[in-house]
């Protein structure tokens, strides 16, 4: 009995000792697939009009719950005048322009994230938040450029050791009414930095992979 009890401390410890030399990893790189709708005076249905959405995408993680994240898009929104109940004193209207935006968000994990071997405590899967600052280049008769302001939410989960999966959702706010090639319908202008102006959601799963082994050894740093 007492030889069993040593193998299985010894098992337990070695065990332990393996889970504590897992490496932390600071970066994601990845690439995410995904639908977009545009928001505005031509359309005010969430799932109407989505079209295909790119992106490839990066992570510096500041711990096991707050990413800094950077990913560049593109993709296409489109409306009409014909699919929205409202008026316009203007002809028949529809567009089909190029979107491209570059953005910072920060994430924040509602649980520390991780296979629980790097760190401990960790969950393979965690919801989150996001919110950042951008830019978005948007085409059409009159192409421009607008800053957006990012907001949304998402689920994260560990494949394996070192791979991600997250599905997100999240809505780019604009200062802008020019995404739609359309400024101030009714010939009345804006007033406020969101009221009567364009946005867009975006609804995505992206696949990561992590680089860039965090040296435990340097501070014994557990963050």
């Amino acid at each position: 009995m007492r030889k069993l009890l040593i193998a299985i401390f010894m098992v337990a410890v070695s065990t332990a000792t393996h889970a504590q030399e897992e490496p932390e990893y600071r970066m994601e790189l990845g690439a995410g697939f995904g639908l977009v709708t545009y928001l505005g005076d031509y359309n005010s249905n969430l799932v109407k009009g989505m079209q295909p959405w790119g992106t490839l995408l990066a992570k510096y993680r500041l711990n096991p719950r707050m990413a800094v994240a950077m990913d560049l898009g593109t993709g296409k929104v489109k409306g009409s005048s014909d699919n929205v109940s409202t008026w316009y004193p203007t002809e028949s209207y529809d567009f089909n322009h190029s979107l491209t935006e570059v953005d910072v968000r920060f994430e924040y994990n509602f649980w520390a994230y991780g296979t629980g071997q790097e760190y401990r405590g960790a969950k393979r899967l965690t919801p989150f938040i996001t919110l950042g600052l951008g830019a978005t280049f948007y085409g059409g008769e009159h192409s421009g450029a607008t800053v957006n302001l990012p907001i949304g939410a998402g689920i994260k989960y560990k494949l394996g050791q070192r791979l991600n999966l997250t599905a997100e959702w999240v809505v780019r706010f604009t200062p802008s009414d020019k995404i739609d090639g359309r400024s101030d319908t009714y010939g009345i202008k804006s007033g406020g930095l969101f009221k009567n102006s364009d946005c867009y959601s975006i609804i995505q799963v992206g696949l990561s992979y992590d680089l860039w082994a965090k040296c435990k050894t340097c501070h014994n740093d557990r963050d």
